[in-house]
């Protein structure tokens, strides 16, 4: 836990915490799962941050691969399966998730609450795109809404029993009226 307090905003402790804590939620829907095995898969799923944002997923993949005290419990073929739920996470793939671990995790990682989604993606680009300006911020927040979230964008929902779905609407009403989406950012401007 204590790499996550290098990440972004976005991805501290708290956030782990949640995909974690959310994903031994959803396993309740699903009694072949291993919930250990979740657990490690959303503990690791984020490491990969640490080598960056572009390919974090493949390297939380190695990470956990790569740590031997996992080997104490867990076979080879739970580790291939639990590093496969860490890549699998990312909204971005192109893919579904190969098995129900990485399909909970994706899940679990979504976190759709409208002023989540939006506080998140107003800390990446102040970190990362610190010489924007206000209007500028807001121009990038509502590309990235529409290319992820609104309809037809990349993101997709894997668990039925996830209140995923219904948040997405209400994020999707959101995104539909502008005036709605900037006073949202207003609010959380001072914040960021």
């Amino acid at each position: 836990m204590p790499r996550y307090d290098a990440f972004d905003a976005g991805h501290r402790r708290d956030h782990v915490h949640h995909v974690m804590a959310t994903s031994q939620q959803l396993a309740q829907f699903y009694p072949e799962v291993d919930r250990a095995m979740l657990l490690v898969a959303a503990a690791y799923h984020d490491l990969g941050l640490a080598n960056g944002r572009e390919r974090h997923h493949i390297d939380s993949a190695k990470i956990l691969h790569a740590d031997q005290r996992l080997r104490q419990w867990f076979t080879e073929q739970e580790i291939d399966t639990m590093a496969d739920a860490a890549e699998d996470h990312r909204a971005s793939l192109g893919h579904a998730p190969r098995t129900i671990y990485g399909r909970i995790v994706a899940e679990s990682d979504r976190q759709i609450v409208p002023e989540v989604v939006v506080r998140r993606t107003m800390q990446y680009t102040r970190a990362h795109m610190p010489g924007l300006d206000k209007d500028e911020e807001f121009q990038r927040l509502q590309e990235h809404m529409h290319e992820k979230y609104a309809e037809g964008g990349y993101l997709h929902l894997w668990i039925p029993e996830s209140d995923n779905a219904r948040q997405l609407q209400r994020l999707r009403a959101i995104i539909d009226r502008p005036e709605q989406l900037r006073a949202l950012f207003d609010r959380l401007y001072p914040e960021i």
